[in-house]
C-alpha cells in the first residue's frame, strides 16, 4: 500500500500545474455544491419560519356564493354560515377526525379610553383560537373558557391600538393610522409600554369592557382587529345565530389524498344543508391548511432535488477533467505500463494503480472544496443571513441557517468516491488491456 501511495505522489509530482488545474475543477463543482444546499437551505428555512408554532392540522370554512342551480334555487345565492353548522362539525358525522371546533362573529366599533379613540373591528372568538392562528400575547392572557361561559366583557388589544390609546396629544388615531408600527404614541414621540393598558376598561359601544390581554401587532392580518369572547359578542351585537367564518383542528388525515376526501364528503355535509349542490365548490370555501403543507414540503423537496441535480453538473465538469488527465496518463506511461507487464504485473496492478490516482485527486481536491464551501455558508449566514426585508410592514429573514447537515456531508464524500471511480475506471481499463509488446514499442 505504502508503494502504492510513493507512486501516486510521484506521478503527482511530476505533473504539478496539470494536477492542480484539474483538482481546481473538482474543489469547484464540490464547493459549488456545498454552498447551493447551503442557501437552498437557508431559504427554505426562513420560508418555512413563518409558519413555525402554527396548527398545521387545521381547516377554516367560510361563506360563499353558490355557482349552480340546485333544489329548485338559482345560482348566485349567498350562503350565510350559522350555529348549525357548528353543530355539525362537531356533531358524530365527522367526530372520526375533528378535534376542536371554533367560530368568528364580529363588526366594527368603535374603541374610546379616556379622551382617546380609534375604530377596529370586534372579533368574537374562541381560546383555540390563539394556537391556530399563532396568536403571540405579549402582556396579560388570552381568552378562556371562563371568559366564554360566563359571556365576560373583556377584550384583548393589539400592540399598536394599546399604544394609539394610551399616548398622544389628543389626536384621534385612525384606522389608517395603525398601519403602522412603533414604539411610541402618534403625536408626542414617547415611549408607551402597551401593558400599562391591561387591567384598565376601555369602551365599546357604550359598554366598559376590561383589557385582558395585548397581542404582538402582525400585519399579515388586519392590524385593527381585537378579540373577545364569542358569546358575548354575539349576546351585546345580537347577532342571532350568524357566523361568519369557523375553523377546526383534525387528525387522521395523514396524506393529501385523505384530505381531499374528507373534504368532499364536509362540503357535501354543508351544501346539503344550506340546500346548495353537494360538488358546488363555490357555496362554501374551504382552506385546508395541512393539505397547504403538504404541498409546501413537496416544494422544497423539488428545490432541494433541483439543487443537487445543478451542483452534481457543475462537479461533472471536474470528473470529466480528471478522467482526461488519466487518459493522457495512461498514454504518457504506456510503455512504462509494458515493462511491469512484461515482468509479471496483471491487469488488475495496473487498473488498481490508475484507479488509485484518479480516487486520490478527487477525494483530496474535493475536500478542500467542500471545506471551503462549509467556510462560505459560514461567511453567508454572518452577512445575508443578518439580513432581512419588510413584507407588510414585518421584518422577515433572507436566510436561516444556510448550513448543510453531516448527512449531506457524507452523500458528498459519497459521491466523491464514486465520482473518482468512474473518472479512474476507463483510463484503467484501457491501461490493463495493452498488450506488453505493442506497450514496449510505444515511444
Amino acid at each position: 500500500m505504502r508503494d502504492l501511495f510513493t507512486e501516486i505522489w510521484e506521478s503527482v509530482r511530476r505533473n504539478k500545474l496539470r494536477t492542480c488545474l484539474t483538482g481546481f475543477a473538482v474543489s469547484w463543482g464540490i464547493f459549488m455544491l456545498i454552498v447551493l444546499l447551503g442557501a437552498g437551505n437557508g431559504l427554505m428555512n426562513a420560508f418555512l419560519r413563518g409558519g413555525e408554532g402554527v396548527a398545521t392540522n387545521t381547516m377554516k370554512v367560510y361563506p360563499g356564493r353558490t355557482s349552480k342551480p340546485y333544489d329548485g334555487l338559482k345560482e348566485g345565492r349567498r350562503i350565510e354560515l350559522d350555529d348549525k353548522d357548528i353543530e355539525l362539525t362537531s356533531g358524530k358525522l365527522f367526530s372520526q377526525y375533528v378535534d376542536d371546533v371554533v367560530a368568528t362573529v364580529g363588526t366594527n366599533a368603535q374603541v374610546s379610553y379616556g379622551k382617546k379613540y380609534t375604530s377596529g373591528y370586534i372579533e368574537g372568538n374562541y381560546p383555540s383560537r390563539k394556537d391556530i392562528d399563532r396568536i403571540e400575547v405579549i402582556r396579560g392572557r388570552f381568552l378562556n373558557d371562563k371568559d366564554i361561559n360566563e359571556s365576560r366583557k373583556v377584550v384583548v388589544l393589539p400592540q399598536n391600538m394599546a399604544e394609539n390609546l394610551l399616548g398622544g396629544d389628543g389626536a384621534v388615531a385612525t384606522g389608517a393610522q395603525m398601519g403602522s408600527l412603533h414604539l411610541g404614541a402618534e403625536g408626542d414621540g414617547k415611549k408607551v409600554d402597551p401593558g400599562k393598558l391591561v387591567g384598565k376598561y376601555v369602551k365599546i359601544g357604550g359598554l366598559a369592557w376590561k383589557v385582558i390581554g395585548i397581542t404582538k401587532s402582525d400585519m399579515s392580518r388586519n392590524d385593527n382587529l381585537f378579540y373577545a369572547p364569542f358569546t358575548t359578542v354575539k349576546t351585546v351585537y345580537n347577532k342571532g345565530k350568524a357566523i361568519d367564518d369557523l375553523a377546526f383542528t383534525f387528525h387522521g388525515l395523514n396524506t393529501e389524498k385523505e384530505n381531499e376526501a374528507f373534504e368532499k364528503e364536509y362540503r357535501a355535509a354543508v351544501n346539503l344543508y344550506h340546500r346548495a349542490a353537494p360538488d358546488d365548490e363555490r357555496a362554501v370555501w374551504i382552506w385546508n391548511r395541512f393539505k397547504q403543507n403538504l404541498q409546501m414540503n413537496k416544494g422544497t423537496k423539488i428545490l432541494s432535488i433541483a439543487l443537487w441535480i445543478i451542483g452534481l453538473f457543475t462537479l461533472l465538469g471536474g470528473i470529466v477533467g480528471v478522467s482526461n488527465i488519466m487518459l493522457i496518463t495512461v498514454k504518457e506511461r504506456t510503455h512504462e505500463f509494458g515493462i511491469r507487464k512484461a515482468i509479471g504485473a496483471s491487469p488488475w496492478d495496473i487498473t488498481k494503480l490508475i484507479m488509485a490516482e484518479s480516487v486520490s485527486i478527487t477525494a483530496i481536491f474535493g475536500y478542500v472544496g467542500m471545506f471551503l464551501g462549509m467556510l462560505a455558508c459560514q461567511l453567508i449566514d454572518k452577512t445575508v443571513g443578518q439580513s432581512s426585508v419588510s413584507i407588510m410592514d414585518e421584518k422577515v429573514a433572507m436566510l436561516v441557517n444556510p448550513f448543510v447537515g453531516l448527512d449531506v456531508a457524507l452523500e458528498a464524500t459519497l459521491v466523491l468516491i464514486i465520482a473518482g471511480t468512474i473518472a479512474g475506471f476507463f483510463p484503467a481499463r484501457k491501461a490493463a488491456m495493452v498488450r506488453p509488446i505493442e506497450a514496449l514499442r510505444a515511444e
